[in-house]
Parts: structure tokens; C-alpha cells; sequence
């Protein structure tokens, strides 16, 4: 198994708050500027919090999927690997799935 297969069985379904932070992540941004993205893109209906925010970028660096882009000024700024869009384009596959199974049996929940 390699090692894209392996990060993927790890990660993979993500939760909707590691979604957000890594798909967050194809502008370099620092914590505060993720947490304004996605609640901005979201309409504020997801919230971040310091530790989330901070728990889960130490696991994906940790993982490979981000990295440390600049950190020459107080705020470290982050930014999505070429692994990280690996992983990110495998989500957002799996989620197109889950929605067009969604939309096929969409009829039968009326």
C-alpha cells in the first residue's frame, strides 16, 4: 500500500472541520485567517476554535498534508502540500458520491 493509500484510509472520511481547514489551505493563511475563511465561506455556521483550529494543523503537518509556509513574522503561516491535495481531491470525490446517491434516491424519501 502506499503511502497517498494509506493517508487516504487514514483521513478519509474527514470531518467537516478538517475539510474546511485543509481546503482553507490552497491560499497560505495563519490560524486567524483560517477561522475567518471558513466561517466566512460556511456563513458562519461552523465556528472554529484556537485549539481545533491549532490540534488539527499539527496533525495534518504532521502527516505531510500541510506545511509551514512563512514564519518569519509573529504569525505562522500554512499552506496545502501537493500529499494534502491528494487527500483533499479524494474527499471531495467521496463527497460527490455521497451526494449523487443522495440525489438518486432523493424521490424515495418523499
Amino acid at each position: 500500500m502506499s503511502n497517498i493509500e494509506k493517508l487516504i484510509k487514514k483521513h478519509l472520511p474527514m470531518t467537516e472541520t478538517a475539510f474546511y481547514i485543509l481546503l482553507s489551505l490552497n491560499t497560505p493563511r495563519h490560524g486567524y485567517g483560517i477561522t475567518k475563511f471558513v466561517g466566512e465561506l460556511t456563513e458562519n455556521r461552523i465556528k472554529l476554535g484556537s485549539g481545533t483550529v491549532y490540534g488539527t494543523l499539527t496533525k495534518m503537518q504532521k502527516d505531510g498534508l500541510i506545511d509551514v509556509y512563512d514564519d518569519s513574522d509573529k504569525k505562522i503561516i500554512y499552506e496545502i502540500t501537493d500529499t494534502g491535495r491528494e487527500i483533499l481531491k479524494a474527499e471531495i470525490n467521496r463527497i460527490k458520491l455521497v451526494y449523487s446517491n443522495i440525489i438518486s434516491q432523493e424521490e424515495m424519501l418523499k
